[in-house]
């Protein structure tokens, strides 16, 4: 039977994960309204509901706003942290003055914004954290030595990374004792060429694709969880559909819409059950904070395993836009 690569690791995750990165308001210096606190809190709750126990976090969501949200949610409900698998990143700065945005894997630049992150989120730990984007200037042993701190520390108990490429993944693993335990990708219906990467060997169409070669092989090999983000595909096939879209996505909505209705489940349900139908056993990160959208996702575990091959492959093949070779 297959389990999520973060249970392997002892990890007591959900199968779905809530991306906070709504929580809090606007990207701004705002204070955070009481509306954006509601909104946050019903947004746990229903996540709560259908059984979601982990959350996602970054740093930079809201500029610090999404977690000090977060934070207040906990500290009214004591007790609460400890059922939690909480996971936030590192790694993206904002332009300051005359230096612009960039990234930064530096030892001081990463345990400076742990401090941070923890102190925004009252709490003493973080289950898991990852690098956000990755960093030319990354040095793996400067990595490692701030890793091993903030383990020491009792500050993370896991790490991973996200948006990273296979080579970059072993680039850095070969300077760290543990096992990288995530890499979170952007992953759906809309953003399938972590799919199209595989299907086109040997084929004139693989030119165009921009994914990693061997990246879904070398995590499943290597025990490491794949994330994705942005699942939902910002609604296109759950009631969202603008009025620029290409047929073929139109085409694809449709038969999103066709399978909930036969199947009596949302198209929220389908549009994960299709990511996570995948024997590399996906983990979506739902971004949304609208706490309705999050009750529907409810029966995406079931739909995964209920759906059928031709129903996967109808799915995928519709949002290509083309036959496959």
């Amino acid at each position: 039977m297959n389990i999520l690569p973060l249970k392997k690791r002892g990890l007591n995750t959900s199968r779905l994960v809530l991306g906070c990165m709504p929580f809090g308001g606007g990207w701004n210096s705002d204070p955070v309204t009481k509306e954006d606190e509601t909104q946050a809190q019903k947004a746990v709750e229903a996540a709560l509901s259908i059984g979601i126990s982990m959350f996602d976090h970054a740093d930079i969501y809201t500029r610090g706003k999404a977690e000090e949200t977060f934070g207040r949610i906990l500290k009214n409900k004591p007790g609460l942290r400890e059922e939690m698998v909480i996971q936030s990143k590192c790694g993206i700065r904002f332009a300051e003055g005359d230096v612009p945005g960039r990234y930064d894997f530096s030892k001081a630049y990463i345990g400076e914004a742990v401090d941070g992150i923890l102190r925004r989120l009252g709490t003493e730990y973080l289950d898991v954290l990852l690098l956000h984007r990755p960093d030319p200037l990354m040095e793996p042993e400067e990595v490692a030595e701030a890793f091993g701190r903030l383990k020491a520390a009792g500050k993370v108990r896991y790490f991973g990374v996200s948006n990273m490429s296979a080579a970059q993944i072993r680039f850095l693993q070969r300077a760290l004792p543990d096992q990288l335990a995530v890499n979170q990708l952007e992953m759906s219906l809309a953003r399938h060429d972590w799919l199209d990467q595989g299907v086109h060997v040997n084929q004139k169409a693989g030119t165009s694709v921009n994914f990693s070669e061997g990246l879904l092989e070398y995590c499943q090999m290597e025990n490491i969880q794949i994330q994705a983000w942005g699942p939902l595909a910002q609604g296109k096939f759950s009631g969202n559909l603008g009025e620029s879209e290409p047929e073929h996505i139109r085409k694809t909505a449709e038969l999103v819409g066709k399978l909930a209705d036969e199947k009596e489940t949302t198209r929220e349900a389908i549009v994960l059950g299709w990511l996570m139908r995948h024997p590399a056993m996906i983990q979506p990160v739902i971004g949304t904070a609208n706490a309705e959208r999050i009750a529907a996702c409810k029966d995406a575990e079931r739909q995964a395993e209920l759906m059928t091959r031709e129903e996967w492959y109808s799915l995928y093949v519709s949002a290509r836009g083309s036959f496959l070779p």
